[in-house]
């Protein structure tokens, strides 16, 4: 008995220091929810206020009200609210501000978003025509640029291309608009996250150094492409692959300029107004006339020269003749002075004869 009265005076203060340490634990729950409470009203009040407003406050007020409405919490739906209001207002300073205007377009009326225009020129040292075949060569591209995976011709003004960004993929479709062998291509794309436009130029410097010219307009579209545009991820990016392309050219290709066949076609407004095949039978076709003019050129000189060597041998013929008929005349000449010198001297000769006798 005396153990058990010692054991529960014991316990009767313990168990008032917990109910005690409970009851302060509650008033100070009790009093941080009053004072979150205060503030989830005041953000309630103004969520309210800029209900009656456009752009992030009305999209922040509908998502706490639409929250409120299911059933959420307070703390709930006011956090939620403030993260759709980011959210707009990310949007809005990424599509250049919105609000304005009539509303149209995508991302509730802001306006389009900021287009980044890139332009990049590199010097290799291979001739215009090996330059541009090798540009040609789409199919060619995922094996020496880092993030393009994979290069699809669909038909000649057709490309469909699948790259890779960050940890995700993005596909797009290009269609070439014009194209001239060894002069330029022009092409416009379409894709779901963004498209780029452009066109490639190539300029001789001299036979065996060209002058490569790039001009690319990206179009971002989506919320991760535009916050990237923010920073000119993309065009960091297609400057690098660029870079690529150029090492590429300036290895592989200058040591193997023989075994690159390019497309030769020719695209007119996004038709095809010359196929390859046709482009190389016109370009046989014109280097076997070019060498029939050679081989015409080549016989006629061969023949300017052989009438100029018979007319050198008869001019030659005719002046050996003239000099051996001069000299026989000149030798008859000197004869007959001769024969005309000794019928005098015989003359003279008789005459003394007759004058002694």
């Amino acid at each position: 008995m005396p153990e058990t009265g010692t054991e529960e005076g014991q316990s009767r203060p313990v168990e008032g220091v917990k109910e005690a340490g409970r009851a302060f634990v509650r008033a100070l729950m009790v009093q941080t929810l009053q004072k979150a409470s205060g503030g989830i009203e005041g953000m309630t009040e103004r969520l309210n206020d800029a209900a009656d407003g456009k752009g992030a406050g009305k999209k922040a007020a509908a998502t706490g009200a639409e929250k409120l409405a299911k059933g959420s919490g307070p703390l709930k739906a006011g956090l939620g609210a403030g993260v759709a209001g980011v959210k707009e207002k990310a949007k809005e300073v990424i599509g250049g501000g919105g609000g304005g205007g009539d509303g149209g377009g995508d991302g509730g009326g802001a306006g389009k978003a900021k287009v980044t225009n890139i332009v990049e020129q590199f010097d290799v040292g291979l001739p215009r025509r090996v330059a541009y075949d090798q540009w040609t060569r789409f199919t060619d591209f995922p094996s020496f640029t880092k993030k393009v995976e994979s290069v699809e011709q669909e038909s000649d003004e057709k490309v469909n291309w699948r790259a890779q960004v960050l940890w995700s993929h993005r596909n797009w479709e290009s269609t070439i608009t014009e194209q001239v062998p060894d002069e330029r291509i022009v092409w416009t794309s379409k894709g779901p996250r963004g498209y780029v436009d452009g066109a490639v130029t190539f300029h001789e410097l001299a036979p065996t150094m060209t002058r490569v010219l790039l001009v690319a307009e990206y179009h971002p579209d989506g919320f991760f492409e535009k916050t990237a545009n923010l920073w000119r991820a993309q065009g960091r990016r297609l400057r690098l692959e660029f870079k690529h392309i150029k090492r590429h050219m300036m290895t592989q290709t200058l040591l193997n300029q023989e075994e690159v066949e390019g497309w030769r076609g020719e695209i007119r407004d996004g038709e095809v107004v010359k196929t390859h095949e046709d482009a190389l039978k016109e370009e046989q076709a014109s280097e076997g006339k070019d060498h029939e003019e050679e081989q015409e050129a080549e016989g006629k000189d061969h023949e300017e020269e052989q009438e100029a060597e018979d007319k050198d041998h008869e001019e030659e013929q005719e002046a050996e003749d003239k000099d051996r008929k001069e000299e026989q005349e000149a030798e008859d000449k000197d004869h007959e002075e001769e024969q005309e010198a000794e019928g005098k001297d015989r003359n003279r000769g008789k005459e003394r004869e007759r004058s002694r006798a």
